[in-house]
């Protein structure tokens, strides 16, 4: 099914403002990131984490869980809803000197709230040592992955258009994980740095490159069937025949996501909304970002009049 058919979009007619107004916007985001801090979770600098679950004839409350464990001297905790009703996920970090361990946060709780039955669900404890390895190696598979990403596509297309293809990440990476600093800053929803972002992060940068290289392929299959079209024109009916496939395949994850989001609960909830984030940006970048910085590349740093010059003229006089 195609929404849009046949559309004559001049999607590079205002690539200058796009591409500088995203630039702005990152930078912005970073500095306000660089400011605020990271809230990274206990897989990412040690600490405790249970799950349990209240059985009684009155419901209990997260603000009553937060209380008891901070009239226990538990400090730095978190406490949030853990799927179903009485259920509550508890986060101690590390701290030098306390006993943060699943059987003392069991045994204070059965103080605070004697009339009721408490079952502990799950226990997860990491130290501070592993906590650091993994977020360096979490980290590094970010990074990795980039790298093997441009050397993919500098291969299979050309070099210019692999450097195209990793700004356009670097767009999508940062601003899905500024806005889901933000969003966690705020209290919306809980998006602590953790393994569970990081994966997402990677999840958005695999879709966001599958859906740039349809846009690169196409193209590559026009630059031979209209050679002597100016590029820019080249460019623009290349994103305009690959626009529906673009719109349906991102609207169909977008869809999906939200309702993960909204319903998925908390253990699922932050992994869908960096997805849901970095997949909208990946569709917006894949149209006005890689096209659009390998347009800026050979206008600024070639000097072609891309209007004018096919890709068949660039690339003679490229040779000669």
């Amino acid at each position: 099914m195609q929404f849009f058919h046949d559309t004559k979009i001049d999607f590079l007619s205002k690539r200058r403002l796009f591409f500088f107004a995203s630039v702005v916007i990152n930078i912005v985001g970073i500095l306000v990131v660089a400011i605020k801090g990271l809230d990274y979770g206990i897989d990412f600098v040690g600490g405790t984490e249970v799950g349990v679950k209240f059985s009684g004839s009155q419901a209990v409350q997260t603000e009553q869980v937060r209380k008891a464990m901070d009239e226990a001297k538990f400090a730095g905790s978190e406490i949030k809803s853990y799927g179903k009703t009485d259920e509550f996920l508890i986060r101690l970090p590390n701290v030098a000197g306390k006993d943060y361990s699943s059987t003392a946060i069991m045994e204070n709780l059965k103080k605070a709230f004697p009339n009721q039955t408490i079952t502990l669900l799950k226990v997860d404890k990491i130290g501070p040592k592993v906590g650091a390895e993994l977020r360096s190696k979490a980290f590094l598979a970010l990074g990795l992955s980039f790298v093997m990403i441009m050397i993919y596509i500098a291969f299979r297309f050309e070099f210019l258009y692999g450097l195209g293809a990793i700004v356009a990440l670097l767009h999508d990476a940062i601003l899905a994980f500024v806005v889901s600093v933000m969003v966690h800053d705020l209290g919306i929803i809980n998006l602590e740095v953790n393994q569970s972002m990081l994966a997402a992060m990677l999840t958005v940068i695999g879709f966001s490159v599958h859906d740039t290289v349809i846009i690169f392929d196409r193209i590559r299959e026009n630059r031979e069937k209209h050679k002597n079209m100016p590029f820019i024109d080249m460019v623009n009916l290349s994103i305009n025949e690959t626009l529906s496939r673009t719109i349906n395949t991102v609207m169909t994850a977008v869809l999906v996501l939200i309702v993960i989001t909204v319903f998925g609960g908390e253990v699922l909830q932050g992994f869908a909304f960096v997805m849901l984030i970095g997949f909208i940006t990946g569709a917006y970048s894949s149209i006005y970002i890689a096209s659009a910085f390998v347009a800026w590349y050979l206008e600024t740093f070639k000097k072609y009049d891309l209007h004018v010059e096919s890709y068949g003229s660039i690339s003679a006089k490229a040779k000669a």
